[in-house]
Formats: C-alpha cells, sequence, structure tokens
C-alpha cells in the first residue's frame, strides 16, 4: 500500500505559509507502516489539481489531498476530487445543518458561502471526524483508478489531524491488510552532533539490520536537539512495547546521558520534573534571553508549583539595583555568578539560571557577538560556563535557552 499526499494552496507555493501538514501526515504513515514516497504542491488552479491528482493515482494505491475545503472561491478541492472520480458534486443537507450548528454555538449566523462546504462528490463518504466547518472526504475510485482512493483533509493543522487519525489511518491499514502493531518511540538528545550520533550507533543500526528486531532513524531539530527514533513491529502491543523497552535501553547504554527526554518531553518540562521531585523552587534572571527562558517554563501546565519568576535586567544598571551585582562588565563570568546569587535572594528560590552575553549583531564591552555567560546557583554553590555561539541574533538567544536548561539538568543529576 503506498499512500501520497498533496498539499494544496498558492500561499504554500509563495511560502507565505510553511507547510508543516505534509511532513505530519508523512510520519503518521510510516508510523503505521503505509509507504510514502511523493509529496506534492500544488496552487489553486482546478486544471493543475486534476493533473497533480491523476499523476499521483497512476503510482499511489491512496491519496491525502490537504486544503481546500474551505467557504472562499479558492477552496476548489472538492471541484477538483469530483472531477477525477467523474461524478457531480450533491450537496448534504445534514452538513449544512451540522455547520449552522456550529455557527449559532458561537452566537453567528453562518454566511451562504459555508453552504458550499457541505458539497460531496456523489458516491463519497464523509470523514467521521468533523471538528471544524470543513468535512473532511474519503472518495473511493472506479474505472482507470478503480480499487484506489482519494481522502480530502483541511489545511487547518489541528482540524487535519483529528481526521487522519481517526477517519483515515485506521481505514488505510484495513485496505492494507496489516494486523501487526507498528510503534515508534523517540529519545530526545542534546549535545552530539547527527554524525556523531550515527558514529556511535552505527554497530547498533547494522545490528538491527539483520535481527530486524527494530529500526533507528534520526530527526535533526534546531535547538531542540536531535530525535533517535526508535521503530518496532509485533502481533501485539504488548510484545512491540517490550521490543521498544530492549531497545531504548541498548540506546541509552551507547549513547549516555545525551538523552534528555522520551517523546514528547521538552527540556524545560523535563527539568521542572527533576525541580519537582527533589522540592526546589526555580529562578532566573535573564539578560541575553529576555524572558525566552521564563516563556517556556510558563508553557508548561504545572510550573507554576516550582518556577518563582525571572527577573529581566536588560539594562546594565538594573543588575546593580535590583540583583545586587557589584559595579563590573554586564558580560562577564562575574557578573553571571552575581546575578545568580542575587535572583534566588531576590525571589526566594533555591536554585537560579543567570545569563548575560551579546546577541549582536554589534559587539559590546569588547565582547564579540554569540559571547555568553551561564551561571547556576544550586544549594548556594555557583557553577559557570562560557559559550562561544557562532550564529545570528535569534539562535543566540534560542540556542542558550536551551543550553543553560542542559546544563541545570545535567547538575541536578549530578553528570556535569
Amino acid at each position: 500500500m503506498k499512500c501520497e499526499v498533496v498539499a494544496v494552496g498558492t500561499e504554500l507555493l509563495l511560502g507565505q505559509i510553511v507547510d508543516t501538514n505534509s511532513s505530519w501526515i508523512g510520519e503518521q504513515l510510516a508510523m503505521v507502516g503505509i509507504d510514502s514516497h511523493y509529496q506534492t504542491k500544488v496552487g489553486d488552479n482546478h486544471d493543475r489539481m486534476v493533473a497533480v491528482l491523476e499523476q499521483a493515482l497512476a503510482r499511489s494505491d491512496a491519496v491525502i489531498v490537504c486544503g481546500g475545503l474551505g467557504p472562499t472561491q479558492d477552496d476548489i478541492t472538492r471541484e477538483a476530487i469530483a472531477d477525477v472520480m467523474g461524478v457531480e458534486l450533491v450537496r448534504d443537507e445534514e452538513i449544512v445543518e451540522r455547520i449552522r450548528v456550529m455557527f449559532s454555538g458561537r452566537d453567528r449566523e453562518m454566511p451562504d458561502n459555508n453552504r458550499r462546504q457541505a458539497d460531496v462528490p456523489d458516491g463519497a463518504m464523509v470523514n467521521p471526524a468533523m471538528p471544524g466547518t470543513a468535512p473532511g472526504l474519503i472518495c473511493p475510485l472506479t474505472g482507470d483508478h478503480d480499487g484506489k482512493i482519494i481522502y480530502a483533509v483541511p489545511g487547518v493543522p489541528w482540524e487535519m489531524q483529528q481526521m487522519v487519525t481517526i477517519g483515515i489511518l485506521p481505514d488505510l491499514q484495513q485496505r492494507a491488510g496489516i494486523t501487526s502493531v507498528i510503534r515508534s518511540r523517540t529519545l530526545r538528545t542534546w549535545g552530539q552532533s547527527e554524525s556523531g550520533l550515527a558514529e556511535q550507533l552505527d554497530d547498533e543500526i547494522r545490528r538491527l539490520d539483520e535481527s530486524g528486531e527494530a529500526t533507528i532513524a534520526f530527526l535533526a531539530s534546531g535547538w531542540e536537539g536531535l530525535k533517535v527514533r526508535i521503530t518496532a513491529k509485533a502481533e501485539t502491543g504488548e510484545d512491540v512495547d517490550r521490543a521498544l523497552d530492549a531497545e531504548e535501553e541498548r540506546v541509552r547504554e551507547i549513547i549516555g546521558d545525551i538523552v534528555f527526554g522520551v517523546d514528547d518531553d521538552t527540556m524545560e518540562s523535563v527539568v521542572l520534573d527533576l525541580l519537582r521531585q527533589r522540592g526546589l523552587t526555580f529562578g532566573l534572571a535573564e539578560s541575553l534571553t529576555g524572558g525566552l527562558i521564563a516563556s517556556r517554563l510558563t508553557s508548561i501546565p504545572g510550573s507554576s508549583d516550582v518556577f518563582r519568576g525571572a527577573v529581566v535586567p536588560y539594562d546594565r544598571q538594573l543588575k546593580i539595583d535590583v540583583l545586587g551585582a557589584p559595579d563590573i562588565a554586564a558580560v562577564s563570568e562575574e557578573m553571571a555568578a552575581a546575578m545568580a546569587t542575587g535572583v534566588c535572594a531576590t525571589l526566594g528560590t533555591d536554585v537560579s539560571i543567570a545569563v548575560t552575553g551579546v546577541a549582536g549583531p554589534a559587539p559590546l564591552e569588547g565582547q564579540e557577538p554569540g559571547s555568553v555567560w551561564l551561571a547556576i546557583s544550586l544549594d548556594g554553590e555557583i557553577s559557570t560556563n562560557h559559550l562561544v555561539l557562532p550564529f545570528d541574533r535569534d539562535r543566540i538567544r534560542q540556542f542558550t535557552c536551551i543550553m543553560s536548561l542542559n546544563l541545570l539538568r545535567r547538575r541536578l543529576l549530578g553528570t556535569d
């Protein structure tokens, strides 16, 4: 079973919107054992959409079309699919009523344009999930494409994801005759390059190639680190979980404590959990990062039981007046250490991170952009680190966030 993804929208071609939907769908297909060899983008043009769909059906068993199911004139995915199927569009009044109810629940009147969203190619079915006003479509084909199928989902990511998960993946697995269970587990790492990880795991990957127990893939995620995805297949969920557990243990033994989390863990969620387990409170003094670390922490539900707050002394004098730092260079090891001590006293916390540095583009106090000092106060003991980051302003700040949290993680675990 091969499934192709077609993303619809002129805005995708113009770069106005980044197509994250296709990558997400591709990942989900791989996780359930469905091959996907092609992904295509096409603008809002009827003839080109039909041509792309015909091409996709010629080389794949199924096609997932993403986008173009809205109520406006350029939303023509329904028409293009009906043309490929060789059928007319039929208005489903039950869907019209469902859309009307959604609008009334928001105390709004449904515009007439939204009726177009209830137009369904004759012979098609509606996806059982309909979180928004756009119904998804399940369109079996006959004739030259007999036995093949087109699925259509809206471009709104959260709507698309529900429809793919509930109405498409199970249908594809059934059509493909897949009865085994395929699952993946992602180990989140920080502190090693992709080539370095590949070299460390080379023998293990070769072993897996021969044994077929599992597979390993690398996913680079910028300043969020590198992901090592382990995928296994077995007859039951219990068997596949045992295979994943065993392979995770082997990978951890090989690459060590650069693994900071699993699946949806983030560096900030892991650090908060470690602090919570030890009953420690936490505060920040952010100069260079201007509150970015605090923003990451407070995006985690429940962070308030650990995280007290942040002081953002962007001006040098505030480091002195608010945090009690001495009258010294703003970007220095001594200033970072004084900030870490001062913010613990100011906020009454057990632990702190202090950040000071030069984000650029111009030098500061003789320090070049990318020069960063970090200090961590834990149990009254200060540790400092100097970073030289060869990036632009935004990446300097983002990498400082993740690296400072990782340093705290390692200190909490006693591995620094």
